[in-house]
């Protein structure tokens, strides 16, 4: 269970977007203390996210600071892997003090019973290549065999390879995830939220079933995000202000 308001957030990118757009989302998180009770990363924070046994990527310390405080003032923080973020260990979840997991997140936010999944690899034909190799890349074995690669020699070779595959937004313009969130709300019928990342495109609608389907879009594009009361689902765009601005909301 996470305690609202509860922020939502998903592909920052951070590592390859542009210094502006690094100043921008630090000091959003740093404006959270007290403005938020939780905090839930939808994947895709950093570009390339890889811990060595005493090494992280360079570029990602201005965010981690900003995560830790934000966790010391009591900020309840939840990282939900994505697919250029999935190799987190320690480092995230002893010293910045983040909840990371692998995998869907699913529980009670203010009353909302709520379902929290990046999204890569659902869309039946599109992610079917995908899907075929994200078990090596993921696989104990191979994530052991990439440590022992020297970090500066790894993390060229990892961004080359994310660079190859990286669509900054979904050529689908999101259709394709919003039409496996319609099949997944009529199916789970006790579900009132459900929260996807990986189009990049800002998303919030109440289904035909009842539920609510909710994306917080891509830092990269434009800083929007979700926020989640007892009363509604706002999809809000940071303009400076602790409280940003409300593109669209969707009561209980």
């Amino acid at each position: 269970m996470l305690n609202a308001p509860c922020i939502i957030v998903s592909d920052a990118h951070l590592g390859v977007a542009s210094p502006q757009i690094e100043r921008s989302f630090v000091s959003f998180l740093r404006e959270l203390a007290g403005e938020a009770s939780s905090l839930i990363i939808n994947g895709d924070l950093f570009d390339f996210w890889f811990e060595w046994k005493t090494v992280i990527p360079r570029r990602s310390f201005r965010a981690l600071a900003a995560l830790a405080d934000l966790k010391d003032a009591g900020v309840e923080i939840l990282w939900v892997a994505g697919n250029h973020d999935c190799w987190g260990g320690e480092v995230l979840r002893e010293d910045v003090g983040i909840n990371y997991i692998i995998g869907p997140w699913e529980g009670s936010i203010a009353g909302w019973r709520v379902r929290i999944e990046h999204g890569d690899g659902l869309r039946d034909r599109e992610d079917r290549g995908y899907r075929m190799i994200r078990p090596v890349m993921r696989h104990p074995l191979a994530i052991k065999a990439f440590r022992m690669l020297h970090p500066d020699w790894a993390s060229r070779v990892a961004q080359g390879s994310s660079n190859a595959s990286r669509t900054y937004r979904a050529r689908d313009e999101g259709r394709g995830l919003r039409a496996y969130a319609k099949q997944e709300l009529i199916k789970a019928k006790d579900l009132d939220l459900l929260v996807y990342g990986h189009s990049h495109v800002p998303t919030l609608e109440r289904m035909d079933s009842g539920g609510v389907f909710g994306n917080a879009g891509s830092w990269l594009d434009a800083p929007t995000y979700l926020r989640l009361t007892d009363e509604a689902v706002e999809l809000r765009k940071w303009d400076g202000s602790p409280q940003g601005a409300c593109l669209n909301s969707v009561n209980r």
